[in-house]
């Protein structure tokens, strides 16, 4: 039975109250919809005087690939009669100040997928810290973390060398929690000190995944289209800075992982012999239709999610890069693997059971230090 839960946008009542009459802005994409399918700016052009439209990576229809910005400029918006930013191109720029400036409230609603990789809470600071400089709120309208609010893990990024669109907090990568408790947690330990607002979720607690929720899955983007994947990005999103497919351009984007140079019954083997929990490799072949590797046949594993609470996709990350390091025709881009993993670790020779021990400990006092400032029990 999917348990009933309302997130920020469908509590109709206390949002009403918080917005009524004022001028907003809203920062949003094709997740941020309601319980019955509504787009959030349909609901704020209703009942509030919605001015600006910012979309994030991907656009407001969450329809570009990897690394596609809209480019929009203070176009019309045909359904509500805002204007429409791509707020990445305001990003470093006194511009979005300026249009905050104009509104009486800045409004956040986007699914997120609780890794620190995902830019969507990257243009949520940028917002923050605008509001702040104009002098105006920020409310962010709650969604379920949907791979749950119980385990952190991966390393902290290294925030005087890695911080980047891809990270830019010092936060492990998994970090347990919802974007409200994120906008808290960085609102106050990173100094931000906008006025900021939160409108929980109600009936989510945070041992849920997404799919065990009432809620419509909306993609968060193009290449997420399930829980198992939102998981499995935690470990796989790294292998973007190499010339390993990680799946993007078949159907399985983040649950395939190889290239045409992998054995892929040695990686089987390999993996197969540590036991990691909660998951299942199986050798497959796959060719991706478009990214790295187009129309090339690529050989590697799919991970079979068996026990979604044991399984840490960031350990096994670690054991299947070891592996593929052996092949002379692997490559990555050290700055790009950096800033994902918010360190520069698996640049050389590393023992993944010792890193994968000094995660834990890492996420483990992250967590302790985040405990403030959670909303759900």
């Amino acid at each position: 039975m999917k348990h009933p839960v309302l997130c920020g946008i469908d509590r109709t009542s206390h949002l009403i109250s918080l917005i009524s009459g004022r001028k907003t802005a809203l920062l949003t994409a094709a997740s941020g919809v309601t319980k019955s399918g509504r787009p959030s700016y349909e609901i704020l052009a209703r009942h509030s005087d919605l001015r600006f439209l910012f979309a994030p990576e991907h656009g407001l229809a969450s329809a570009m690939q990897d690394g596609g910005f809209s480019k929009e400029e203070g176009v019309l918006h045909p359904e509500t009669g805002a204007r429409l930013y791509d707020i990445s191109a305001l990003r470093g720029t006194d511009r979005l100040v300026e249009l905050l400036r104009e509104v009486d409230m800045a409004v956040y609603d986007i699914q997120d997928v609780g890794a620190r990789f995902y830019t969507y809470i990257c243009n949520l600071s940028q917002m923050m810290r605008a509001a702040k400089a104009a002098g105006k709120p920020v409310l962010v309208l709650d969604r379920p973390n949907p791979i749950g609010n119980t385990v952190c893990e991966g390393l902290i990024l290294d925030e005087s060398r890695h911080s980047s669109f891809v990270g830019e907090y010092a936060i492990p990568t998994r970090y347990g929690l919802t974007v409200g408790e994120y906008a808290r947690y960085i609102n106050a330990e990173k100094d931000i000190g906008c006025d900021l607002h939160v409108l929980p979720c109600a009936g989510w607690t945070p041992d849920l995944y997404y799919d065990e929720t009432d809620l419509l899955w909306v993609n968060p983007s193009p290449n997420i289209p399930s829980v198992n994947c939102a998981i499995n990005y935690v470990g796989s999103c790294i292998y973007e800075a190499t010339n390993l497919s990680e799946g993007r351009g078949t159907t399985r984007p983040f649950d395939w992982l190889g290239a045409p140079f992998v054995d892929e019954k040695a990686l089987l083997l390999d993996m197969n012999s540590l036991f990691l929990p909660g998951v299942t490799f199986r050798a497959l072949t796959f060719t991706p239709m478009f990214n790295k590797h187009a129309g090339e046949v690529c050989r590697g594993v799919e991970l079979h999610i068996t026990d979604r609470d044991a399984y840490r996709p960031f350990e096994t990350m670690l054991h299947m890069f070891r592996h593929f390091k052996k092949y002379p025709e692997f490559s990555m881009k050290q700055n790009g693997l950096a800033l994902r993993l918010g360190q520069d670790i698996l640049t050389f020779d590393f023992d993944p059971a010792a890193v994968a021990e000094r995660a834990k400990e890492d996420a483990g006092r992250f967590c302790e230090n985040a405990e403030k400032y959670r909303l759900y029990r």
